[in-house]
């Protein structure tokens, strides 16, 4: 009877075949090889039952924030366990430089990383070498965490699969990078040029002009770059009108959507709603 339970438990998330063990496959990854969209929501607030209700949703992937917000890796991991009921990769963002909190984001068991701020090929090259156990990079082993699972794997099939299977997405923010982009994107081991617009703009002098012409050039110049290398490429999008546009123009990779803005537009469509009625909000927004 336990046997059949595990088996009935371990069955949606397909971690073990009559071979043993294998980490988890990342579905972000294998939608890129095969050129097909990914859509990757970001989350801020730290409910475990939003990540489990979105993985099992089937979106592709969850964006987790943890270099603007205060949530720790130890919170993080219980989230990432609650994404595994389901079939949704998680994609972490560490901040600059941070090469112990990458590692231990991969060993907590995210698919794939963040990285922003990328200035030049030497940067990605060197946060490829943190995030790929050799001989694609310097990552050290442990082994004793979610993506191994726990000691399940031998060592030569963890570090094979855990090369394999998790994905580096690079972020162009810095105007100053977009002269560096060829570089960056053909360097081994990145997956994804990502430009974050909205820090483009703000260290662009045009803050909030999404649509202004050098915003458009760093989305030509990107996408051209990608294209040449054989990169995903992708950026945030406002809506599907608008993502219907970078998909046209190569996008592949999607973030949209925010826990924290779809909460704040439910509460104002509540306000806008019941006001007429009598009721009054005295709060500061």
């Amino acid at each position: 009877m336990r046997h059949a339970f595990w088996q009935l438990v371990r069955a949606p998330i397909r971690l073990r075949t009559s071979e043993g063990f294998f980490m988890r496959p990342s579905k972000i990854k294998a939608k890129l090889k095969r050129n097909e969209p990914v859509l990757v929501p970001a989350f801020v607030l730290v409910d475990p039952s939003l990540y489990e209700l979105a993985s099992l949703m089937g979106f592709d992937g969850i964006w987790i924030d943890l270099e603007h917000h205060l949530t720790s890796v130890e919170t993080v991991g219980t989230l990432m366990r609650a994404a595994r009921v389901g079939s949704a990769d998680i994609m972490a963002r560490c901040a600059k430089g941070e090469f112990m909190r990458l590692g231990r984001l991969l060993e907590a068991g995210a698919q794939g990383i963040m990285y922003p701020r990328c200035d030049n090929a030497q940067e990605a090259h060197e946060v490829v070498t943190w995030a790929k156990f050799a001989p694609m990079g310097r990552r050290g082993f442990d082994g004793g965490n979610p993506d191994a699972p726990y000691c399940s794997l031998p060592i030569d099939r963890y570090v094979r699969e855990a090369n394999e299977q998790t994905f580096l997405a690079v972020q162009i923010e810095d105007p100053a990078a977009l002269e560096h982009v060829e570089a960056i994107a053909a360097v081994e081991g990145v997956d994804v040029v990502f430009l974050g617009s909205a820090d483009f703009t703000v260290l662009s002098g045009i803050p909030g002009q999404f649509d202004h012409p050098s915003v458009q050039e760093a989305i030509r110049r990107i996408a051209a770059a990608a294209r040449k290398a054989g990169k995903a490429w992708g950026m945030p999008s406002s809506s599907p009108e608008r993502t219907r546009h970078l998909l046209d123009l190569g996008a592949r990779f999607i973030a949209h959507g925010s826990d924290l803005i779809m909460v704040r537009d439910g509460l104002e469509a509540i306000r806008r709603g019941f006001g007429p009625l009598g009721f009054t909000f005295d709060g500061s927004l």
